[in-house]
């Protein structure tokens, strides 16, 4: 039996996918460059464009009632968590069929994949993305860092930082796909931090014996300690201790006067 619905705050748009690490972000822009060139440079006859006409509707209109789908089950996880998200209570959520959605995502773990996907994209454009404009070296890294919490204490999910719920949620379950995903966003947050933390090294800032990973592993603690204190509590001011301690640690690594 699926759990009780409960109200949920709606995100008005899901944000396209992005590249976050990866191992050839080229692939993502060149694919869409390709496809691009290449329609345009196809030509058709009128008949055979009306039909890609709509054909080209009817995807538009499935991306965007995928789109929606996500946007709703993003919300969902992060409250009732990915084994609370099922085809039936995400049904019951947006008002939709159970075939409806089987449409678009054909069983439980594949919905909980393109979930975790698409709270990633979120992540991307609310943390990542804005810091690109500070400078580089430490104020890139004291940027990232201030727009994690920022992004925390926002409650951009309905249920917290989505990453940190799921984690607690899948940590002592044995390997899968899903674990494995949310795993992978880990080590890419660690890594993100580790290198911001390796490029303030080279920019004179930081310490350069300091070891980049150990130091990422720290700063994350202190912000993970400060969401689950927040979600047990409701005390924003875990938040500011956070940021003071995170202060307190890059001041005792920084360079003198670098600061």
């Amino acid at each position: 039996m699926d759990p009780p619905a409960r109200p949920l705050r709606r995100r008005s748009k899901l944000h396209e996918r992005s590249c976050f690490l990866a191992k050839d972000e080229r692939s993502c822009y060149f694919s869409r460059v390709a496809e691009v060139t290449e329609g345009a440079q196809r030509p058709q006859r009128s008949g055979a464009a009306s039909d890609a006409d709509r054909s080209d509707g009817r995807r538009e209109r499935g991306r965007r009632t995928r789109a929606s789908i996500l946007a709703t089950a993003v919300d969902v996880a992060s409250v009732e968590g990915l084994e609370g998200l099922t085809i039936g209570r995400l049904a019951t959520e947006l008002g939709m069929s159970k075939s409806g959605l089987f449409a678009h995502f054909g069983s439980k773990e594949e919905l909980q994949l393109a979930t975790i996907e698409a709270a990633r994209d979120v992540f991307i454009e609310e943390v990542v993305h804005p810091v690109r404009i500070a400078g580089r070296g430490l104020p890139r890294l004291r940027a990232l860092l201030d727009a994690h919490l920022a992004y925390m204490r926002r409650n951009v999910f309905s249920g917290g930082c989505f990453f940190g719920a799921a984690r607690m949620e899948f940590d002592s379950r044995p390997p899968g796909p899903v674990r494995d995903a949310i795993a992978q966003q880990t080590d890419d947050w660690l890594a993100l931090l580790a290198a911001r933390v390796h490029a303030a090294q080279d920019a004179g800032h930081l310490d350069p014996d300091i070891e980049p990973e150990q130091l990422a592993f720290e700063l994350d603690a202190l912000q993970a300690a400060a969401n689950v204190s927040y979600q047990l509590r409701g005390d924003e001011t875990v938040f500011d201790r956070a940021a003071r301690a995170i202060e307190a640690r890059l001041a005792g690594a920084t360079v003198a006067g670098a600061g």
